[in-house]
């Protein structure tokens, strides 16, 4: 079965308030994405890469790459104006009859371990997909019309990445229309009819968005155990 991850990298760096997207911030004197792209590559010694940027950063994703031992196994492909159609470009060159499991990854989540990866990879082999979650600890509340109802918290789940599927599921379900409901893969998925199927994430798999993000990576790089 070929692996294939899809990573998206469409951030523009607004809420971290830098000039730069996020994927290309230092983190402890790397970029961001360098460590999303290198923990992908040493999950698997056969999983190919088909990164996905805006197009006014396909120059220096490739000077990234071009640093990154095994970057053989990474393709570039210019990515559209909404994450469906970003994913979408990267699947674009996947052959169709292509029988793969392909994960679909958020760029800045930088702290992914090799372990989930491949824990993604089983569970999407046995059910189809592979949705990584972790329970909500807060309170949960909703708001409607303004007003607020307090929501069980033991059925709340925070949604991560990688969103794992074989690949028959996952070309398939992207045949669809954009639709404004479509906030990830899995709702994609579900919306062609698919049932998905959640896996447990880890804490550390946290989305570079904010500033004081990049000081909890650091910390973890710096200590994983405090996790």
């Amino acid at each position: 079965m070929q692996k294939i991850a899809i990573i998206v990298a469409g951030g523009s760096g607004v809420r971290m308030g830098s000039a730069l997207p996020k994927q290309f911030l230092p983190l402890k004197n790397k970029p961001v994405l360098q460590y999303t792209l290198e923990t992908f590559l040493l999950s698997f010694p056969d999983l190919q890469i088909i990164l996905v940027l805006p197009d006014a950063y396909l120059n220096m994703g490739m000077e990234l790459i071009e640093k990154i031992p095994l970057h053989q196994r990474i393709r570039l492909v210019a990515g559209g104006v909404t994450r469906f159609h970003s994913v979408k470009a990267g699947l674009s060159v996947i052959p169709p009859q292509t029988n793969a499991i392909i994960f679909v990854h958020d760029a800045v989540r930088c702290l992914i371990s090799t372990k989930l990866i491949q824990q993604c990879y089983q569970q999407a082999m046995e059910k189809g997909s592979a949705i990584p979650a972790i329970k909500a600890t807060d309170s949960i509340r909703q708001t409607i019309n303004d007003t607020s109802k307090p929501l069980n918290r033991d059925e709340i789940f925070l949604v991560q990445t990688p969103q794992t599927f074989r690949s028959d599921i996952l070309l398939s379900a992207f045949q669809q229309e954009h639709q404004p409901e479509f906030t990830d893969e899995a709702t994609v998925v579900e919306y062609s009819g698919v049932p998905i199927h959640l896996i447990e994430g880890e804490h550390q798999n946290i989305k570079i968005t904010r500033p004081i993000d990049l000081l909890i990576a650091e910390k973890f790089l710096d200590d994983p155990s405090l996790f």
